[in-house]
């Protein structure tokens, strides 16, 4: 089975060098800064650098865990008929950093934990994925619409988007912290702990919805408020650490440990919150059977494990994928 990138030319093009552009300045920030870190994560329990980076930091692993992947025709009986029939599926991707999305040196090709995941489910119901990227942010609107079959984004899954999105389970992530090496801020069990700082994070992200809905209890506990700084992409939220425009980002737990492996004089500071994670349909979408016995199928014949280890996720692993369950609390 072929996957396909289709995007507007020109559009894809600038989306490309944006993002090709803005790992460049991950790389940059990670060979001239001067502060001491440990690189590998050790200190917080991370684990190894992901399979495929050893050749060098700032190297996204290119291992193929996806191409022997096999038609399952138990699961490709649970595919709607009128899917079946067309043989393949529209998908939409946001695409940042790794472990979750990004464009490879050549600004063409997406490689990460999601496009992995895609591409494997999509290779046991024995289906063509049609792939476009998109903007973190306009994804789920475009689910609602039917614009695409699905989507991926590292979606975390909450009850206020299980209200117009229905998931498909396939790891748990979560929301976490991370500050330069030198910061005096312990670890963040309540938001009041980041009052009079400047947090940096995406935009449109439940990072920023979390940190919006909390912020007035700053000024509640006669606090100066924490300011929040969002980007679209990833790279400059990192950037803006590095450079002490912000204090503390927030981000995926899974995406903070990739960017502190890859980045001197960063730390992980904790987890904050854990997140099932999932592929993103529209709600009441018949596909999320089959992709839910996808994932399951992916997970007994070990092609699961081995996007884990390649992606250094290891410890993001799920008993079994579920369809839309309640929000972690």
């Amino acid at each position: 089975m072929k996957t396909r990138v289709k995007t507007r030319p020109k559009t894809r093009t600038a989306h490309a060098r944006r993002h090709v552009t803005a790992f460049a300045l991950i790389t940059a920030v990670a060979l001239t800064a001067t502060a001491c870190g440990s690189g590998d994560g050790s200190g917080d329990g991370s684990g190894a650098a992901p399979a495929g980076a050893a050749k060098g930091r700032g190297a996204i692993p290119t291992t193929d865990v996806v191409s022997k992947v096999a038609k399952d025709a138990a699961a490709a009986r649970l595919l709607p008929a009128d899917v079946r029939e067309r043989g393949s599926l529209t998908i939409a991707s946001s695409v940042g950093n790794p472990p979750g999305a990004a464009y490879l040196p050549n600004g063409r090709t997406v490689a990460g934990q999601d496009i992995d995941f895609a591409d494997a489910a999509a290779k046991v119901l024995g289906l063509e994925l049609k792939r476009e990227v998109a903007a973190f942010e306009v994804i789920l609107p475009a689910l609602g619409s039917g614009k695409y079959d699905l989507g991926t984004g590292n979606f975390g899954v909450t009850d206020e988007r299980r209200r117009t999105i229905d998931f498909v389970t396939y790891i748990n992530d979560g929301q976490g912290f991370a500050v330069r090496a030198d910061s005096k801020l312990g670890e963040v069990r309540d938001l009041l702990q980041l009052c009079g700082l400047t947090v940096a994070t995406g935009a449109g992200t439940t990072f920023e919805a979390t940190l919006s809905e909390n912020r007035p209890r700053c000024g509640e506990a006669g606090k100066k408020p924490y300011e929040v700084k969002t980007f679209a992409d990833t790279a400059a939220v990192y950037l803006s650490l590095q450079q002490g425009r912000s204090d503390v980002v927030m981000n995926t737990i899974n995406g903070l440990r990739y960017a502190v492996a890859q980045q001197d004089g960063l730390r992980f500071l904790n987890e904050y919150k854990r997140l099932d994670v999932g592929f993103a349909l529209k709600k009441g979408s018949p596909l999320a059977p089959a992709l839910q016995a996808a994932v399951n199928r992916l997970k007994q014949d070990g092609t699961y494990d081995r996007i884990l280890k390649k992606w250094g996720t290891t410890p993001s692993a799920i008993e079994a994928s579920r369809i839309s369950p309640p929000e972690v609390k």
